[in-house]
């Protein structure tokens, strides 16, 4: 039987802070990718924000969890992450994350995006249409808030709204299932709703790279 995640008891964090940048010098080929770097030691079970250039940039705006970390070795492991197809590493650093701000006011969350745009690759030789995939759309967490000026996390949203930065952020679901992923968010604070209804407020994310999710 699978295990069933609700929309119900549902911890969303937001980035508050990065800690100072890890130096990345090699990503290994291997599940699960291991990291060598220079600087101060991460955590096992610290998130980082990783920005790496090379490795098909499956690893540009990622968030993963540390795993497995070798101090002496300045080594650890990036969890649940699967490096052997991803390239040639080429640079990169990994910050460590601190979710400081919980966001508590959500009313309804949508993911969409993600698909690959399909191309015609169609030639007059062909009796059927011919479609190859290129680039995949950005993903997109939309939703609504209730409206509340004076709550933290929603003076968060908009402040990282207004200045156009990029946060990361964790959905922990009841049976324990998490689900990271770095993004904008969008937050204007601005009023909707019914008559009688409660007021609320529209904030919307556009992730950039691809989330990951863990079963514990």
């Amino acid at each position: 039987m699978p295990v069933v995640s609700k929309w119900s008891n549902v911890t969303v964090a937001m980035q508050s802070s990065l800690a100072s940048a890890l130096t990345i010098s090699a990503i290994t080929a291997a599940n699960p990718g291991v990291v060598s770097y220079t600087g101060t030691d991460p955590s096992n079970g610290d998130y980082v924000l990783l920005q790496v250039v090379g490795m098909n940039n499956k690893l540009a705006n990622k968030v993963a969890r540390v795993a497995n970390v070798n101090g002496a070795g300045n080594t650890f492991e990036l969890e649940d992450i699967d490096t052997t197809s991803f390239g040639t590493f080429s640079s990169g650093t990994a910050q460590v994350i601190t979710f400081g701000t919980s966001i508590g006011i959500l009313r309804d969350v949508q993911f969409s995006g993600g698909e690959p745009e399909e191309l015609d690759a169609t030639t007059i030789h062909d009796t059927i249409r011919q479609i190859e995939y290129g680039a995949a759309t950005a993903q997109r967490v939309s939703g609504t808030a209730l409206w509340d000026p004076a709550d933290a996390g929603l003076v968060a949203l908009k402040s990282a709204s207004d200045s156009g930065a990029s946060r990361a952020f964790r959905l922990t679901f009841e049976n324990g299932y998490k689900y990271v992923f770095y993004g904008r968010p969008f937050a204007s604070a601005a009023r909707t709703g019914s008559a009688q209804q409660v007021v609320e407020t529209p904030i919307a994310i556009t992730v950039r790279g691809t989330g990951t999710a863990y079963s514990s």
